[in-house]
């Protein structure tokens, strides 16, 4: 072992509905379970770091830890239960209206290679140099790609077409937090990681990831395809 990437979630900081970004070295926390299991995963990960990885020993142990955390990660062939996109795309292809809970929550959305992107780079920079990079990081979207649930839902609906149509959950829901971005300044700076792909560009594709596999397309192909995309844009953007 000597390179480790941790991944959790942009949940696990202590919301407190700032209209900024959460940088690495915030509170972790949350209100309600989820959020708060994801803050103890960062924590147990710091603790394992400390105690047994420790950077000032690295020469010893040879393994360098760090964690990761994604915003709304998006994109073609998520079928999770309880997920905005799956559940969407689920009622979409129904024919019934897809049933929102919280149209004005804000949250940092982005295509699922965006981040994963940042996860090689920062596996790639762990095994290099080692400690230097054993630390929480923030994969991100452009601040401007931190969009409403209701937003989203609607550009996607426009982008399907075919009576594709939202309505709003009229039920009391549990506590969920209303905004929530991430301040992703180190990994620009230090991994030289930027968002290659816009919001609209993530929707685009996952309506066409979608309409491709109704219509019987070798979905391997297609996505091994994307994945190529992708990293042609990356690569022309250095």
């Amino acid at each position: 072992m000597r390179a480790v990437v941790i991944v959790t979630s942009d949940k696990c900081y202590e919301n407190r509905e700032w209209l900024w970004g959460y940088r690495e070295n915030e509170h972790m926390g949350g209100y309600d379970p989820y959020s708060n299991s994801k803050g103890c995963a960062e924590l147990i990960t710091s603790a394992y770091r400390d105690s047994y990885f420790n950077a000032a020993s690295h020469a010893e142990h040879g393994a360098a830890i760090a964690s990761a955390r994604a915003g709304n990660v998006i994109g073609g062939g998520d079928w999770a239960e309880d997920r905005l996109i799956p559940d969407l795309l689920r009622a979409i292809r129904a024919g019934a209206p897809a049933v929102i809970r919280a149209p004005h929550a804000i949250r940092p959305w982005q295509h699922v290679l965006e981040p994963l992107a940042g996860y090689l780079r920062l596996a790639e920079q762990l095994d290099r140099e080692g400690a230097v990079y054993a630390e929480p990081w923030n994969f991100g979207p452009n601040d401007d790609d931190a969009k409403p649930v209701q937003w989203l839902v609607e550009r996607l609906t426009s982008a399907w077409g075919q009576g594709a149509r939202w309505q709003l959950d009229p039920n009391p829901q549990p506590h969920e937090a209303h905004h929530l971005t991430l301040d992703c300044t180190k990994a620009r700076t230090r991994l030289n990681w930027h968002p290659r792909w816009p919001l609209a560009e993530a929707i685009r594709r996952i309506v066409a990831w979608q309409q491709a596999l109704d219509a019987g397309a070798d979905m391997r192909a297609w996505s091994l395809a994307e994945i190529d995309d992708y990293a042609r844009v990356a690569e022309e953007a250095q």
